[in-house]
């Protein structure tokens, strides 16, 4: 199992998956996972510690180049049949400042159906239309939605103003074609994991009172705090997926290197202006860096009198909706709250007057 698990091979894992929990406890110790978290699922003890083992300690390295390279074969490796959809095309955005691609999933062709426009997560470095595609098309499959990804330009290569202006201009493309796509009444929405969960919370309160506000906004272990450290951000930075050194390398490729003030709610949303942005639906991880920074922007969200559902899902770390193609409880947990998402959004969602 180890030797099949180190190929990377998702089948290897899947088969993992289906052993009973004691039995991956077990493995987990015999792989040498050393770290003591009772409530992580044995299955994801086992995955980081052959991780380790490969030497693969970070999601971004030092050279961005090769961390999207690995990332992409990561992901590769571990998808087997993709969740079918009836309709996915890629389609190019003519924008202000250039052409983007994205990728539409709609469900039901012949309907007019909301959309949910998605960010993908991967630090600001790393990630793609491909990287989330599964992640995408369970979306749009249990939301009974449009998703449109996009491919946003990455940083270091773009700063944060480049990187925030073209997410939100293809969010106001969406907008603007909202008869095209058949889009229903006024329901658009944004949504992101990590990195994404940070672009959606920017753009959520750039465009507060804004024609093409979007009227909810998904928020998946969202990074929303560069300035603060948090208590899981000790208890979790050794040993997961997402590590202190991933920070401090998403820190200097979008940070520093574009002399941005770690409090600038550009790059920050906890320090924006939160009144009146869209009504929010907050989830994070249980084993997870940014676990406490999720939990307060949800609480200072609805402080702030947005209305706020928050679920924390124990069990899992970092980067869970990106491993459901191997691990049923992560596929579970996800389209569990997709499914409360959509719920959500139809009682809270904001007509435009």
């Amino acid at each position: 199992m180890e030797k099949l698990l180190e190929k990377g091979q998702g089948s290897a894992a899947r088969i993992l998956d289906k052993l009973p929990r004691i039995a991956q406890q077990q493995l987990s110790v015999a792989l040498g996972f050393k770290h003591h978290f009772p409530d992580l699922h044995p299955f994801l003890k086992c995955l980081n510690a052959i991780q380790t083992k490969q030497g693969k300690t970070t999601l971004i390295g030092q050279d961005p180049e090769k961390s999207r390279y690995v990332f992409e074969q990561q992901m590769k490796s571990i998808v087997a049949k993709p969740t079918v959809v009836a309709h996915v095309e890629d389609i190019r955005l003519n924008l202000q400042n250039g052409l983007i691609f994205a990728r539409h999933y709609h469900p039901a062709p012949k309907k007019k159906l909301p959309m949910i426009v998605f960010y993908h997560g991967g630090g600001f470095v790393v990630g793609s239309l491909e990287t989330h595609d599964e992640a995408c098309r369970l979306l749009a499959k249990h939301a009974q939605a449009q998703v449109l990804s996009i491919d946003y330009p990455l940083a270091p290569e773009a700063s944060p103003a480049q990187l925030i202006q073209s997410c939100e201009d293809a969010l106001a493309w969406v907008y603007q074609h909202r008869k095209q796509l058949n889009i229903y009444k006024d329901r658009i929405a944004v949504c992101g994991d990590s990195a994404g969960g940070n672009i959606s919370a920017v753009i959520a309160q750039r465009t507060a009172g804004r024609a093409y506000a979007p009227s909810a906004q998904f928020l998946i272990y969202p990074a929303v705090d560069f300035k603060v450290t948090y208590s899981s951000f000790h208890l979790y930075k050794e040993g997961l997926v997402l590590t202190s050194e991933d920070i401090d390398n998403v820190r200097e490729f979008y940070v520093h290197q574009h002399s941005v003030a770690l409090d600038d709610p550009l790059i920050s949303p906890m320090y924006g202006h939160l009144e009146k942005v869209a009504p929010a639906f907050v989830i994070t991880a249980g084993h997870d860096v940014l676990h406490d920074e999720g939990e307060l922007y949800s609480k200072k969200l609805k402080q702030a009198g947005v209305k706020v559902e928050y679920h924390e899902i124990k069990d899992q770390t970092h980067g869970f909706i990106n491993l459901t193609p191997v691990h049923g409880a992560a596929k579970k947990h996800y389209i569990q709250m997709i499914k409360q998402f959509k719920v959500f959004w139809k009682k809270n969602h904001r007509h435009k007057i």
